[in-house]
């Protein structure tokens, strides 16, 4: 049976750099930092200061006020980006068949500022005093449960859990619902909101994250003096939709969904195989699933996190794949790293570059690493028509997601 064929027709963002697609598009254009030093907790003890922080955020533009404190924050982030999403689908889901319409919306770490403050609760005043909506809350699946019951999809629901691969593969797996003929509509992508002190001490204690105190020039992918990953928070939401049903509806059809690939290291539990074989593998595989050879490949966002390992390590995999040609950017020098929903606005920023022929830039890139060779788009971004775009993703534990993006003819 031939494969359905998925488009894109939605697009919601909620992030430091924009609460709607059009200011974060531009501000990603025009090579905007929304790094900010940290303010929601004190970090004097923290050796990482800086983060993409959400300012001013407000929930009730779209959420009741009782139900918005019965939600964790990334669970907010998740019920507004969607709610763009859909308005800009022009979907009525009161008009389909609820069983043909899932949501899949990946989270990292979920209800981590619930979690913290339910623990205060616990040691400061003992168990009858934990929230009972605590679980509820907390839970990594509940953001793909509220968007459900907001607006009454009833078919295949889920939360992929990959860590910064959680995302790419939750579209993935999107694509794959629709394409085998399950579902019809599937709202997906990723939500995170981890700035909060236990996740920063966590990362802190690994030596993950930038030290740099200077909000401008932390996150520095691909160039020598890195040092570390800047931590982000936020939503990307993706409306997926089988291309007949999108087409016979007259909906605006902003890109196409054409290939996907998924694999492990098995090497480590947070750094990358240095050989770097299942990171290439996975660029192959989505290339074979959409049907195209490497040279078609017009932008690579790279998942680029500004690491000593990962850079050259990925840098290596895609010249493996691609040669050295093909422009590779790392939107988190401005975006930071969003954790589980990264893959959601970086899907969310390749669908644009596609729309816009023009190829985002990699901010901070003064000194580039001498093992670090590729085409990294440095500083300024360019004009450029393009086809097909590919936005790749790496996770602890080893996990590799891949999603190939087309312009829709």
């Amino acid at each position: 049976m031939e494969k359905k064929r998925v488009v894109i027709t939605g697009l919601g963002v909620v992030h430091s750099l924009g609460e709607d697609i059009q200011t974060f598009w531009n501000n990603i254009k025009e090579g905007k930092n929304g790094i900010k030093a940290i303010t929601k907790f004190d970090t004097t003890e923290f050796s990482t200061k800086v983060g993409a922080q959400i300012e001013n955020f407000d929930p009730l533009v779209c959420i009741d006020r009782k139900e918005a404190k019965r939600m964790d924050l990334f669970t907010q982030y998740a019920v507004v980006a969607t709610e763009q999403a859909v308005k800009m689908s022009g979907l009525d889901f009161t008009t389909m068949d609820p069983f043909r319409a899932g949501v899949i919306i990946g989270s990292g770490i979920g209800g981590m500022e619930t979690l913290e403050d339910n623990c205060r609760v616990l040691f400061d005043k003992g168990p009858k005093k934990v929230s009972p909506f605590f679980v509820p809350m907390m839970i990594g699946n509940i953001a793909s449960g509220q968007v459900a019951i907001r607006y009454g999809v009833k078919g295949y629901n889920a939360c992929v859990v990959t860590a910064c691969a959680s995302a790419n593969h939750s579209i993935g797996d999107s694509m794959r619902i629709i394409q085998n003929g399950t579902a019809d509509v599937m709202i997906t992508g990723g939500s995170e909101a981890s700035l909060t002190p236990l996740a920063y001490a966590g990362f802190c204690s690994m030596r993950a994250t930038s030290t740099n105190e200077d909000p401008s020039t932390a996150s520095r992918p691909f160039d020598k003096n890195r040092d570390g990953f800047v931590m982000g928070e936020g939503a990307g939401i993706l409306i997926l939709e089988e291309r007949e049903h999108a087409i016979k509806r007259g909906a605006n059809i902003l890109a196409e969904i054409v290939g996907y690939g998924a694999t492990c290291d098995a090497y480590h539990i947070t750094a990358p195989d240095p050989e770097g074989t299942a990171g290439s593998m996975c660029l192959k595989m989505a290339l074979d699933d959409a049907g195209i050879t490497p040279d078609m490949i017009g932008y690579i966002n790279a998942h680029g996190t500004s690491t000593p390992l990962n850079d050259p390590l990925e840098s290596r995999s895609i010249a493996k794949v691609f040669g050295d040609k093909v422009p590779v950017s790392s939107t988190k020098s401005m975006t930071g790293h969003l954790l589980g929903a990264a893959g959601g606005i970086e899907a969310i920023i390749s669908i644009m570059a596609i729309k816009d022929s023009f190829l985002p830039p990699t901010i901070n890139l003064k000194e580039q690493d001498p093992e670090c060779t590729l085409d990294y788009v440095p500083n300024e971004g360019r004009n450029k028509n393009i086809d097909y775009a590919l936005s790749n993703a790496l996770g602890f534990g080893g996990h590799n997601g891949v999603v190939v993006l087309k312009k829709h003819e």
